[in-house]
């Protein structure tokens, strides 16, 4: 007799199946089982039709209250960020926070809202997204990210990251700052040690940030050495802060574009402090003109991953929340254009990604939460050639209402 499930999957071409069509059923919104030709019944039925099946994406990085806001910015803000050396990396900070002088929850979160929309329709259901605190933002874009975070939960999974963007040592009351917006519910705490003015504020800044981490127990994620400057060492002194805390394996690093500076003995000393923190690197290559070292960390056995990072505000003009037109972009950028490494991106941009963020029980397996995509391609190659929204995308065991998140989108 056929088993009843709530949503049945047919003819899916899985990865690494050789080919071979499989079923896929979800009950009580985890994976049941999955094979081919399932006796199997269900309210809902989908033909995958030889269609790519695989776990969802996921985002480890994006400014979320931020979107939208480029066009009350000033491009040169945009130019400063994107200089070949990205020498004026700081001046482009500085120059983009001028929007913050107008934060309001009210429009962060309408804006929010969209891209919450747009990351569901692409199949991007977790995301760790940045909220700036500091003395212009306040804590408004906290409150607007969390409104969000809220209003989407079992759709798209938000993880609020406080983020002092502006500094915790030279920006007065930001520390304070930090905790209320612990306390308010974010979820990571979030710092960017180099905007400090010296390396004696970068490491308390990173202190600081740790401290807060352990009394909230919460992870932490840190942009860092987001500048073309050799010199630049917070990654390291993010490294090893996890290891005398205990955090290994919580905290997360992001940009860490310097890395492309450094000398090669020192690269390799930082691969292992990484390797030894467990601390993953969250790369966003096409978002300016220098990125972490992909290809080395990958073969050094250090967790990497892809971001979207901005969406249309004074670092980005583009973005969509599609985590496949991000792999598509670094495919180029970081020259992975060979069978094989077009799979490595895409394991960038699911599996790995959702590692990065703690997200646990992620694989497409039995008895795992129901987080998939139903794409049209048959493998990751067309995947990424048309970087197309999925055909169906269900999130926590449900099918996803596309009408709705379409509505959601256009704002």
């Amino acid at each position: 007799m056929p088993e009843n499930c709530d949503i049945l999957i047919r003819n899916a071409r899985l990865r690494g199946a050789a080919g071979e069509l499989r079923d896929i059923s979800i009950a009580g919104g985890r994976i049941d089982r999955i094979g081919p030709g399932l006796d199997a019944m269900a309210d809902t039925e989908i033909d995958a039709a030889g269609g790519l099946v695989t776990e969802s994406f996921a985002n480890p990085h994006l400014h979320l209250c931020k979107v939208w806001t480029l066009e009350k910015m000033h491009e040169e803000s945009l130019k400063a960020y994107r200089e070949g050396s990205m020498g004026k990396a700081m001046s482009a900070i500085e120059r983009a926070s001028i929007v913050k002088e107008n934060y309001h929850a009210s429009w962060i979160t309408e804006n929010a809202r969209r891209a919450a929309a747009l990351a569901a329709l692409h199949g991007n259901l977790h995301i760790r997204a940045f909220a700036d605190v500091d003395s212009k933002a306040r804590l408004e874009g906290v409150k607007g990210v969390l409104a969000v975070r809220d209003e989407f939960r079992g759709i798209v999974d938000i993880q609020v990251v406080a983020f002092a963007q502006d500094g915790i040592v030279r920006e007065p009351g930001a520390e304070a700052l930090l905790r209320e917006a612990m306390e308010l519910g974010a979820d990571v705490v979030g710092g960017i040690p180099w905007i400090e003015f010296t390396d004696a504020d970068a490491a308390r800044h990173v202190r600081i940030c740790f401290d807060l981490a352990v009394e909230f127990d919460k992870d932490v994620s840190m942009l860092l050495d987001d500048a073309g400057d050799p010199g630049l060492r917070t990654l390291e002194m993010m490294a090893v802060e996890a290891i005398a805390r205990g955090w290994e394996g919580r905290a997360l690093a992001h940009h860490c574009r310097a890395m492309a500076l450094y000398p090669e003995p020192y690269f390799k000393r930082l691969s292992a402090i990484l390797k030894r923190a467990g601390v993953p690197v969250v790369s966003d290559p096409h978002t300016g003109p220098l990125h972490a070292r992909v290809h080395e960390l990958l073969e050094d056995g250090v967790l990497v991953c892809l971001g979207q990072d901005d969406i249309s505000d004074a670092y980005y003009p583009f973005g969509r929340n599609n985590m496949l037109e991000v792999a598509f972009l670094a495919s180029h950028l970081l020259w992975m254009t060979a069978r094989e490494e077009i799979d490595r991106l895409y394991d960038l941009v699911t599996v790995d990604a959702a590692r990065a963020m703690n997200v646990a029980d992620f694989a497409l397996a039995p008895g795992n939460p129901a987080h998939l995509v139903v794409l049209a391609e048959p493998n990751t190659v067309e995947a990424l050639r048309n970087h197309s929204a999925p055909a169906h995308v269900v999130s926590h065991g449900a099918v996803l209402d596309r009408e709705r998140m379409a509505a959601l989108a256009a704002g």
